[in-house]
């Protein structure tokens, strides 16, 4: 409004320069407070009148909190996150036994989040309506990450994702892919069983978590990348990436609350610090397995079926059929990398968990177990485990 009303003077007083020399007249009577009073509220009365009615009007946000149960105690700014706990899952459950079993809308900090509690309402979510919830929130720090959201987990819905997905589905974790890794899964077997038989002798305790994160380490490391990194000496470094990345992802990030304000050039640098610097890591273990591979591969022919043939050999070979990147290759790396360690790693502690706080449970599958293999056999093979249901 100031810079619609200083204009106002000075075009009456140039007015008035240029004409008074021309054609001697009167002086022409100067502005009085009172017009620029009048002025003033001719202008702030239409903006008075549109700001009180966009007050009275209710967002598309409030009338879902409107339609939908909602826990009360909202509060401005935050929302709904001061209810929620270190373990939100938890609180998410006494909040939905409470306000909402089927679905509940909260607000966690400016973004309206549903909580879906039941099977009923998750099949109208997962499968009636999928196509509308099939792509993820933008995540700046997914973003770095995942090389542009370019893996098959984080990228948007669409042909792309097509894409990636029949990558992996039928030639990355086909059937026979799998079987083609068993020799691999037999020797890891056979060493942490190695591990436990001597700290049975010894009488030393086991660490578990340790072992079996070791376990699904190489693994995975092997099927994807052809190497064993515990024996390169490189599986500490892979396990505190595959730990970044999985704090970056699952740790509290401003971003997912205030949108709006990670948008800031400042505050955006601020949270995505971190991410890029775990991405220079990541980008110097997978840079040099893709160059080893792609000089092995300019040196002799591979068949894809074998044993010899990893992850990288296989996107390599189909890189320019798919129209694939250097980028888009390491990111379906790290999301296999990372997928395949953490879950399975993290459900086998679990599951030992329950076996140890559970006798009952233990017993059962011993039982199990001894009635499918014979005495005397060290390690039950992977054909065996088809006969053991439980």
């Amino acid at each position: 409004m100031a810079v619609m009303l200083v204009p106002i003077p000075l075009l009456l007083l140039h007015q008035h320069h240029n004409h008074e020399h021309e054609h001697p007249s009167p002086v022409a009577p100067q502005p009085t407070m009172a017009s620029y009073y009048t002025l003033l509220l001719a202008l702030l009365c239409p903006l008075l009148l549109l700001l009180i009615k966009l007050c009275r009007a209710k967002t598309r946000d409030d009338e879902l909190f409107d339609k939908l149960p909602s826990p009360p105690g909202r509060l401005p700014v935050i929302g709904h996150l001061h209810l929620i706990g270190s373990l939100p899952y938890v609180s998410f459950r006494e909040l939905a036994i409470k306000h909402g079993p089927d679905l509940m809308l909260l607000r966690l900090g400016t973004v309206p989040t549903l909580v879906v509690s039941s099977a009923r309402a998750a099949q109208a979510i997962l499968r009636t309506n999928d196509h509308v919830f099939a792509s993820r929130t933008y995540s700046a720090v997914t973003d770095i990450l995942f090389y542009g959201s370019s893996d098959v987990a984080f990228s948007p819905y669409g042909e792309y994702w097509r894409q990636v997905k029949k990558i992996a589905t039928t030639h990355l974790l086909t059937n026979k892919k799998v079987r083609s890794y068993s020799r691999a899964r037999q020797q890891e077997v056979r060493l942490v069983m190695a591990r436990i038989n001597e700290a049975a002798v010894a009488r030393t305790t086991v660490d578990l978590s340790e072992l079996l994160n070791w376990f699904t380490n190489d693994i995975v490391c092997h099927a994807v990348s052809g190497k064993f990194f515990r024996e390169e000496g490189q599986n500490q470094m892979f396990w505190e990436l595959i730990q970044a990345n999985s704090l970056l992802l699952g740790g509290f990030n401003l971003e997912d609350y205030f949108p709006n304000l990670a948008r800031v050039t400042t505050v955006r640098r601020l949270l995505c610090a971190k991410a890029h610097n775990v991405n220079k890591r990541w980008d110097q273990l997978l840079d040099k397995l893709i160059d080893d591979h792609a000089t092995k591969r300019s040196s002799s022919v591979l068949d894809l079926d074998n044993e010899e043939s990893d992850f990288i050999d296989v996107l390599l070979s189909i890189q320019h059929e798919y129209g694939l990147t250097r980028d888009n290759v390491k990111a379906i790396l790290v999301i296999m990398f990372e997928g395949g360690t953490d879950t399975a790693y993290i459900e086998l502690e679990y599951a030992m968990a329950e076996l140890i706080r559970k006798p009952q449970l233990m017993a059962k599958l011993q039982a199990e177990v001894r009635s499918v293999v014979p005495r005397g056999q060290e390690i039950v093979t992977e054909e065996q485990l088809g006969r053991m249901p439980y």
